[in-house]
């Protein structure tokens, strides 16, 4: 190769440099230049080589940006739920020897929730939810949704807000009056882009006047469309939809994350002694710790990213492999050009240097190919289908590191390999 004979002039040997910027002008830029060169003049071999980098950097870009989506909307959903969030759900039944599931006996009363409010000095708020679904008509439209029946320290327990309108009061839930707060799905479904607020709908045949809607919340951990809901005060949905003095479950808030297991302490303890159970008998009521429930969400989710990672990561070996192997023959290919470039003053570290920056070069370029693939693949996955994905700083930059740390590990044997020939050998080989 022509370009192979450019280096340090003549069979004189190579000055000292005085500093950095004369290593650099004197000694790495020429070494670069020929490497470069080298990968021009086979285009085809230096595309093949990158793929492997290219796929294994885009693999695990889009991989992490998958597994990190899952994670943040896991997250979204529970925080959606409520901060410091405690679900009480009424008790389990034995039956035949074998104890059933929670929600099996309704146990909750609101004198348990009046109880917590007065006794439990961990407790920020508590609210009565009474739960069941219906027909709802409006006009012409009709829409079966699930309305909620609570009170005025719902909007407070589970942090959701008004955006038209008013919430509940304590004169909705005393005097057991007919008005209602609608989700949005319900208002999308019912009135389209009218203004629901002041309109009468029925629901199981019942008119209810609308005096409010709550704020955007999305999908609950369980996928449950949050915002298609109608809350009514529980006294209402007790006496006049479901006919029933008993909760389907009770939601509180601890006054802080740090008194959140003090709150759940709290509460056993009351609800057992108000429920009268003996010492030793299982409890007839269940306790969420939603808080809780998204650590174990989130490592879940982080185990998977990892998962996906690793797997993904296994590409990018595949293509340090690919780089070794051309190395390897590009080493043999050009025996007789570093027997040349060692004939005329090339150090053995001149030889290791050029081939190992071809190396590198390679892996650099296949990953930043591949980093706009990958950012390309997680933006299509987004948009084309339910996952989300967020593609991290921090995926990118391993990514890179990752490309770059292949290139150096997979390219120093070859490297070393040309760097160690006998110029009298490399000279006779044909």
């Amino acid at each position: 190769m022509s370009g192979a004979i450019i280096f340090s002039g003549g069979g004189r040997a190579p000055l000292r440099p005085r500093n950095t910027e004369i290593v650099i002008t004197m000694y790495i830029l020429p070494t670069v230049r020929i490497a470069l060169r080298a990968l021009r003049v086979n285009k085809m071999r230096s595309g093949l080589t990158m793929l492997g980098i290219i796929i294994g950097v885009a693999a695990v870009i889009t991989m992490l940006a998958v597994g990190e989506g899952a994670r943040a909307s896991l997250a979204k959903s529970v925080q959606s739920l409520g901060s410091n969030l405690v679900l009480i759900l009424p008790g389990s039944s034995t039956s035949g020897g074998a104890r059933l599931g929670s929600g099996n006996v309704d146990t909750l009363v609101i004198d348990d929730v009046v109880a917590m409010r007065e006794d439990c000095s961990a407790v920020g708020g508590v609210a009565p939810i009474v739960r069941g679904s219906a027909q709802v008509v409006y006009a012409d439209r009709n829409w079966n949704t699930s309305v909620l029946g609570t009170d005025e320290y719902f909007e407070v327990v589970r942090d959701w807000s008004v955006v038209e309108g008013r919430f509940l009061t304590r004169q909705d839930v005393d005097g057991r009056t007919k008005n209602c707060v609608l989700g949005t799905a319900v208002v999308k479904e019912l009135f389209g882009s009218d203004d629901p607020v002041g309109r009468v709908i029925r629901i199981k045949n019942v008119p209810f006047t609308v005096v409010g809607v709550l704020a955007e919340k999305g999908q609950s951990p369980t996928g449950q469309d949050q915002d298609d809901t109608i809350v009514v005060a529980y006294t209402t949905a007790q006496t006049r939809l479901f006919g029933s003095t008993r909760l389907n479950a009770v939601m509180a808030t601890a006054r802080s994350s740090e008194l959140l297991d003090k709150a759940v302490d709290q509460i056993t303890e009351l609800l057992r002694q108000r429920h009268k159970i003996p010492p030793g008998e299982d409890d007839d009521f269940s306790i969420r710790n939603l808080t809780e429930m998204l650590a174990m969400a989130e490592m879940q989710t982080k185990i998977m990213a990892i998962l996906l990672g690793s797997v993904a990561s296994v590409s990018l070996l595949v293509g340090g492999i690919g780089i070794m192997n051309i190395m390897l023959v590009s080493v043999t290919e050009r025996t007789r050009e570093i027997g040349i470039r060692m004939a005329v003053g090339a150090k053995g570290r001149d030889i290791l240097l050029q081939f190992l920056i071809e190396a590198v070069v390679l892996s650099l370029i296949g990953g930043l190919i591949g980093i706009a693939l990958g950012m390309g693949l997680s933006a299509l996955i987004g948009r084309f289908s339910d996952f989300e994905t967020q593609v991290s700083v921090l995926s990118v930059v391993l990514s890179f590191g990752f490309a770059a740390a292949v290139g150096i590990f997979f390219g120093y044997y070859p490297a070393r390999k040309a760097a160690a020939m006998d110029p009298i050998v490399a000279l006779r080989y044909e």
